[in-house]
This record gives structure tokens, C-alpha cells and sequence, in this order.
């Protein structure tokens, strides 16, 4: 099946709304999708350095404020 969307005319806020809707008719039916192989890796391996207690955490706010700068690097 094929879509156009109007993205080049969309305002952001209008492709923020449509990306929420779908988001929300994906979360009704959570079990139909289906994750990547290299999810349940990376998954696994952060338990691991859990375990080991190898892993460091650090508070929302943090962890936001050091994703942000991530970003706008890349």
C-alpha cells in the first residue's frame, strides 16, 4: 500500500499530530509488532552490566540534558 502525505506543505505540527496518531493505533495492538532481533540484544546486555553491576545511572533530568547535547551534535 502506498501513501502521500503532503509532507512538503505539512507544518512540523501537523506531522508531530500524525506521527501521534499513528503511534497510538500501533500501541492498541502492541503484540502485532514486532521488535528487531537486535532489540532484545542490546537488552540483554544491559541486564548483563547490570548484573555485574558494571552499569551507571543517572537521573532523568540528567539523562535528558545529556541526550539533548547528543543530538544536536550529530
Amino acid at each position: 500500500m502506498t501513501m502521500n502525505l503532503p509532507l512538503k506543505e505539512m507544518t512540523l505540527q501537523e506531522k508531530l499530530a500524525a506521527m501521534e496518531l499513528l503511534w497510538e493505533d500501533l500501541a492498541r495492538s502492541p503484540e502485532s509488532v514486532e521488535s528487531p532481533d537486535w532489540h532484545k540484544d542490546i537488552l540483554d546486555d544491559r541486564r548483563e552490566q547490570v548484573a555485574e553491576g558494571k552499569a551507571r545511572f543517572v537521573d532523568w533530568e540528567t539523562a535528558k540534558r545529556i541526550s539533548a547535547t547528543k543530538f544536536r551534535e550529530n
